[in-house]
């Protein structure tokens, strides 16, 4: 196995991951472990993708890593604002 496989492997299981824990109710898509394993997940699938130089899952990884990001800064923002 190589280390491209080892690296897209464990961000798809990351991304994986994170559905099923929202889909049964265990993290809300807004929280912030759900948009932290999406981050890490997709950055590693990105990752991946561009070191076996596959450039439609570079795009398609670092949008999602990037949105997520946006997200995760919004929300961590959010949690600061005294209410």
């Amino acid at each position: 196995m190589t280390l491209a496989t080892l690296v897209g492997s464990a961000g798809v299981g990351l991304l994986l991951l994170a559905f099923v824990l929202n889909i049964a109710g265990a993290l809300k898509a807004e929280s912030i472990p759900y948009l932290g394993l999406n981050l890490l997940g997709a950055g590693l699938a990105c990752l991946s993708s561009w070191m076996i130089d596959f450039m439609p899952f570079v795009v398609l990884e670092g949008t999602w890593a990037a949105a997520t990001l946006i997200a995760l800064i919004k929300t961590i923002a959010r949690q600061k604002v005294p209410t």
